[in-house]
């Protein structure tokens, strides 16, 4: 990937159904060289899935998710979708994925990366059925905190070239490092100028930041460039001491 790369996490919720024509081929998926990889996590999950009182705990499964489990038992025979489409939630939902032109979708595709914790760093127009597992999920002797980040983060260096702005959450960040990156701060502005820093409502922000990046198939490859291409935009993304902030208050209303 050249350019701008976006890291985004997964979520806990995701949308069912599919294609029941094309199923799970871990080659196809984006960095087919961590196939092996995948296919020993899939391995693991549908084990401790196979019974309901080892789910629960591994899955970290309540009363009304329990059913969740089947899900890791037909990962190679269920229909799949685009990771784009089959993550919902508070992140997911600004992107409005299904409603996204083509070429809107087509820059996702070449700029946004996923890092799942059952298939480890994929393209957001990769093909995958819906599953159950998350970056603390416990599969007996697989550790996913130590399974997933070097080769993750190799896979990740080897494909980038350009800015890598990181909107993965901290858990997954750990699932594949990538020590150059941007990491901005999403913050709430209130009247006094004061500034704080938001915790689950800034999946918001950045569901909007990434929306409005590809609806604008935003061309930019270096951190003046993405403040330029903010300013024009009216995103306030601003450096402050250490960090970079990323104002949630201007994405509520941007231009396009």
């Amino acid at each position: 990937m050249t350019g701008l790369t976006v890291l985004l996490p997964p979520s806990e919720t995701k949308r069912e159904g599919g294609d029941p024509s094309r199923t799970l081929d871990l080659r196809a998926l984006s960095f087919p060289e961590l196939s092996d990889e995948r296919a020993a996590v899939i391995a693991a999950a549908r084990s401790v899935s196979s019974e309901e009182d080892s789910a629960r705990t591994a899955l970290k499964l309540g009363p009304k998710s329990s059913a969740e489990r089947f899900r890791n038992l037909v990962l190679d025979t269920a229909p799949t979708m685009p990771a784009i489409d089959r993550y919902t939630g508070v992140l997911y939902d600004p992107l409005d994925a299904l409603s996204a032109d083509d070429e809107t979708r087509r820059w996702w595709s070449d700029h946004v990366v996923v890092q799942s914790a059952m298939f480890g760093p994929i393209g957001a127009g990769d093909a995958i059925p819906a599953y159950r597992l998350s970056h603390d999920s416990r599969l007996g002797t697989l550790r996913l905190a130590s399974h997933w980040p070097t080769v993750s983060s190799g896979a990740l260096a080897s494909r980038s070239d350009g800015l890598v702005l990181d909107l993965r959450s901290e858990g997954y960040r750990q699932l594949g490092p990538v020590p150059d990156a941007l990491v901005p701060r999403v913050v709430s502005v209130d009247g006094s100028g004061r500034r704080k820093a938001l915790n689950h409502w800034n999946k918001t922000a950045k569901g909007r930041l990434v929306s409005l990046l590809g609806r604008t198939r935003a061309d930019v490859s270096t951190v003046d460039e993405l403040v330029a291409w903010a300013d024009e935009h009216g995103v306030v993304v601003e450096r402050t001491s250490e960090v970079w902030d990323l104002v949630a208050e201007s994405l509520e209303t941007v231009r396009t």
